[in-house]
């Protein structure tokens, strides 16, 4: 998703839901949440069960937050990233600040330009 277009549509729906929009508010707050590099260059992040752990209080990764991550990622707000045998999550801030172009050309009466 990262080359291609934000679909409002699609995004509007993910974060709709209580439960991605609260791992979207987690990954935000999150240091590593925006997929800073560490000392060796690697992507460092949220893992999947920390957010699971943030959200429902259990240590492994459900099905539910399964779901919701992958809707997340599927919409272009979330990127996951496989590091050894642990999940990455981070932000995909470019797809929030598309999607915050759209809602404020929808406030002004303008079309809405995507880049």
């Amino acid at each position: 998703m990262e080359n291609e277009t934000l679909n409002p549509e699609r995004a509007l729906k993910a974060l709709s839901d209580p439960t991605r929009l609260q791992i979207v508010e987690l990954l935000s707050a999150s240091c590593c949440g925006q997929g800073q590099l560490d000392e060796a260059g690697e992507i460092v992040g949220t893992t999947a069960s920390e957010v699971c752990c943030q959200v429902t209080g259990r240590e492994k990764i459900t099905s539910t937050v399964s779901h919701h991550l992958h809707e997340l990622r599927e919409a272009g707000i979330v990127k996951i990233e496989r590091s050894g045998k642990t999940m990455l999550c981070r932000l995909q801030p470019e797809a929030l600040k598309s999607l915050a172009r759209f809602i404020d050309s929808l406030a002004e009466g303008k079309d809405y330009d995507c880049c």
